[in-house]
């Protein structure tokens, strides 16, 4: 399997995402940057997650038959949303209740478009696409929900 390189304008790797992105701002998805994009790819997929979440992994956002492109727009909407754990269709930005979380937006490059609906879930993705990833690459942010007095 390919690798993809994941960078963002907005934050680096293992850095803090801006609170514009989050909760505590516009809730507004960042700019990404997809480099190594394999030639026969089809379509993207990203799936944005925080696994530090209290009752296990929480799914902020499902993009999904994204068109190949190597740049996707600050608050956008690059493909088909899918259903995330807020059971809305759209990009749901860091929160975490208490401490410092892990985000992982993860990029797949794929041979293929996915046959799915609006109903669709990260496990439902993750599902269709089995067999069809060719690349694949993450950007991790940390964010850490700002107290009452630091606003």
């Amino acid at each position: 399997m390919g690798e993809l390189v994941i960078t963002s304008s907005a934050f680096e790797h293992e850095a803090s995402i801006p609170s514009l992105y989050t909760c505590d701002g516009d809730d507004i998805n960042p700019p990404l940057k997809i480099e190594g994009i394999p030639k026969q790819t089809e379509s993207l997929v990203i799936i944005f997650d925080d696994p530090d979440a209290p009752k296990g992994t929480w799914v902020h956002w499902v993009v999904f038959n994204i068109e190949v492109t190597n740049y996707i727009e600050e608050d956008s909407v690059p493909g088909e949303q899918g259903l995330n754990d807020f059971k809305k269709h759209n990009y749901g930005g860091p929160c975490p209740p208490l401490g410092i979380h892990r985000y992982f937006f993860k990029v797949y490059a794929l041979d293929t478009t996915l046959e799915l609906n609006k109903s669709a879930t990260k496990e439902d993705v993750e599902m269709a696409m089995e067999g069809h990833v060719i690349a694949m690459g993450e950007l991790i942010g940390l964010y850490e929900k700002m107290g009452l007095y630091e606003k």
